[in-house]
């Protein structure tokens, strides 16, 4: 199955002539992951991402897409490649971090997910696409990855040049917004929202349709919607990165090359890639330090700009993407992340554009920002990080990239977030148990504890202890111990540092909430492979 992802831009008009309050605390974190992911919440600092401590991020990821499409979830689901695998085979290519394009269509209550392989992914069916997004943000945090969710299109049926359509009015898109942004409230594996994906003019100047940039009507100036949605989502998370794409002409029309009017032309970009006005007009967030300016930016195979037949190409290509957005980052204004960028590589003009790109990232963890466009092979004008048997790397493309990639590590997992109504999210193939363990009496911290199922497959599952502070003073330094049956070894964890020893299983308050009040709790999850089996004899101490 293919799918040809259909762009329009402006530089086309030259043809004509894209569970608990301390679970807010101890949820989901690479803590301990270096460099590429860094440790709890991310903010801004100048052109920096820096983490919790302080520490400079480099996102280096990918984009893998479906869920904005009529199935409503990931492509290559119907592949023979478990989606386990494939996201296994990202962190250890080097992408620390995942773009999920999604539609609003997707979120609707009784929106239903195809084209799933059931055989290959039992714990996947009969899943909601939100179930399965969970699914997805919970174990690619635990190999240390963190997740962008993208506002990719307004419905399942294509992308929009406004922010909004009839069958999606803007309160909707910012209804949405609230509802992922409590939905994923705590878990630090989700990093922030991409509002709208490749906002872009529309109708002949000066008939202006589309997306502007600075204009000031409220129906069209895509800053002043950027900065109502990304308050609205930081009324309800002060803690995400709010990712704000470009247009493609700042007054949101296309240009009238044939009145002999230059007053109607302009300098005109790809879909979301021209923030040339953000300087002079920028977005303004409620929390500081929370934007992040995104465009994107594609070769010929996507269409053949005019700076690609420039006689002086590619020396002409870093005055571009300064003018366009590259001088944001260079004059410390805000940081860049790069959303989307790619090629099928077929033409030799587009692997050098791809490695002149990569270079005006920079190297290290300094660069800027990225996720490459993409992991799926199903995309039609770019291709992907997979061949078409949705196993096999590019390994041209990987090549080139690879040098530029940043590897997650450390990586404490993921855990679904509560849903709308506080109840677990995750649909179990098997109906989950709660089974109280209670602590022997000599533990002076008068700890309890409770374990749920909340998955299983075939060779695994996914389990959650919850760990309860019933004394009356706080478990400083809180560590909990536990037996697991013969067999069952560890695969990942979060909410805590978890090791082992042959069957005892010992969790720790990580560095950024080392510390169990008097009662609180912490819901220590996992993933472990063998059959599917509860703790026994949990105790719990404090230092």
């Amino acid at each position: 199955m293919r799918v040809l992802r259909v762009r329009r831009w402006m530089a086309a008009l030259a043809a004509f002539a894209v569970t608990s309050a301390l679970a807010v605390v101890f949820v989901s974190s690479p803590a301990g992951a270096a460099g590429g992911t860094g440790t709890g919440y991310l903010h801004t600092s100048g052109n920096k991402i820096v983490d919790s401590a302080g520490a400079t991020v480099r996102l280096t990821g990918i984009n893998w897409f479906g869920m904005e499409t009529d199935n409503r979830t990931f492509h290559g689901l119907w592949s023979s490649n478990p989606w386990r695998s494939q996201i296994d085979k990202m962190a250890s290519l080097g992408y620390n971090t995942l773009r999920v394009p999604f539609s609003n269509d997707a979120l609707k209550p009784g929106a239903t997910a195809t084209s799933v392989n059931d055989y290959v992914n039992p714990d996947l069916a009969g899943n909601t696409p939100l179930q399965i997004l969970d699914k997805v943000i919970a174990y690619a945090g635990g190999k240390g990855m963190r997740i962008i969710l993208d506002r990719h299109r307004p419905t399942s049926a294509g992308q929009s040049a406004l922010w909004y359509v009839s069958a999606t009015p803007e309160s909707t898109w910012i209804d949405d917004w609230k509802m992922l942004a409590r939905r994923y409230a705590g878990n630090t594996t989700v990093i922030g929202a991409d509002l709208h994906n490749e906002p872009h003019a529309e109708g002949t100047n000066p008939a202006a349709t589309g997306s502007c940039w600075g204009c000031g009507d409220p129906a069209r100036d895509w800053r002043l919607a950027a900065e109502r949605a990304g308050n609205a989502v930081l009324s309800v998370n002060p803690d995400w990165l709010i990712f704000v794409e470009g247009v493609s002409c700042p007054s949101g029309g296309l240009s009238n090359v044939w009145d002999n009017d230059p007053t109607n032309d302009e300098d005109c970009g790809w879909w979301g890639g021209n923030l040339s006005k953000a300087g002079q007009f920028p977005v303004r967030l409620s929390v500081p330090n929370r934007l992040v300016y995104s465009p994107h930016e594609y070769a010929t195979s996507v269409y053949r700009q005019a700076w690609f037949d420039d006689p002086s190409y590619p020396a002409n290509m870093p005055a571009i993407w300064d003018r366009y957005w590259g001088y944001l980052h260079r004059q410390n204004i805000a940081p860049i992340m790069i959303g989307e960028f790619g090629s099928t590589l077929q033409s030799p003009i587009d692997k050098v554009w791809l490695q002149e790109l990569l270079k005006y990232t920079g190297t290290g963890v300094n660069g800027m920002s990225f996720t490459y466009w993409s992991w799926n092979p199903n995309s039609g004008d770019t291709g992907g990080i997979l061949k078409d048997d949705w196993t096999t790397v590019d390994q041209a493309k990987q090549d080139i990239i690879q040098p530029y990639l940043i590897p997650p590590s450390g990586g404490s997992g993921g855990t679904p977030g509560p849903s709308p109504s506080g109840t677990p999210t995750a649909t179990p193939t098997a109906t989950p148990t709660a089974t109280p363990t209670v602590s022997p009496t000599a533990n002076p911290a008068s700890c309890t504890s409770s374990y749920r199922l909340v998955n299983s497959w075939q060779g695994g599952f996914q389990g959650e202890l919850t760990i309860k502070n019933s004394g009356d003073s706080a478990l400083n330094g809180w560590k909990a111990t536990w037996t697991m049956p013969s067999g069952v070894t560890l695969a990942s964890a979060w909410n805590a540092v978890v090791t082992t020893g042959g069957t005892t299983w010992t969790a720790q308050g990580p560095d950024w909430a080392r510390n169990l009040g008097a009662g609180q709790s912490v819901a220590v999850g996992f993933t472990a492979n063998g059959t599917a089996g509860q703790p026994s004899g949990v105790t719990c101490s404090g230092s």
